[in-house]
């Protein structure tokens, strides 16, 4: 039983070790660059519903024009937005339709 909890302990270690490497690997990785961000992502989703109007359908942190910005799809009356929201004072910074995904969802369900 010791000996099983030892190598389980162990192996966490291993594992965590192992991603603190790589995210320090590559320094670009989103989830180390979400830490510079002023709001959170609840506040960005906020932001977003309230600008579309909609739900939210997915949120993530990326790069947008040179810069880090909230990435956020909304889902209002079957049109999907793209909103991208500023990670420093919550500032919407477009809103696009996104043609292509609600295309592409109506061919599935058809």
């Amino acid at each position: 039983m010791k000996r099983s909890v030892n190598l389980t302990a162990l192996t966490v270690f291993s594992a965590t070790a192992m991603s603190t490497a790589f995210a320090a690997k590559y320094p670009d990785s989103d989830a180390l660059q979400i830490g510079d961000a002023k709001i959170s992502m609840t506040q960005a989703v906020a932001a977003a519903e309230n600008r579309v109007g909609g739900k939210v359908a997915r949120a993530e942190y990326g790069r947008y024009k040179g810069q880090w910005v909230f990435d956020i799809e909304v889902v209002k009356d079957k049109n999907i937005m793209h909103v991208k929201v500023y990670p420093t004072n919550g500032k919407v910074i477009a809103a696009i339709q996104d043609i292509a995904d609600r295309d592409a969802a109506h061919s599935k369900t058809e």
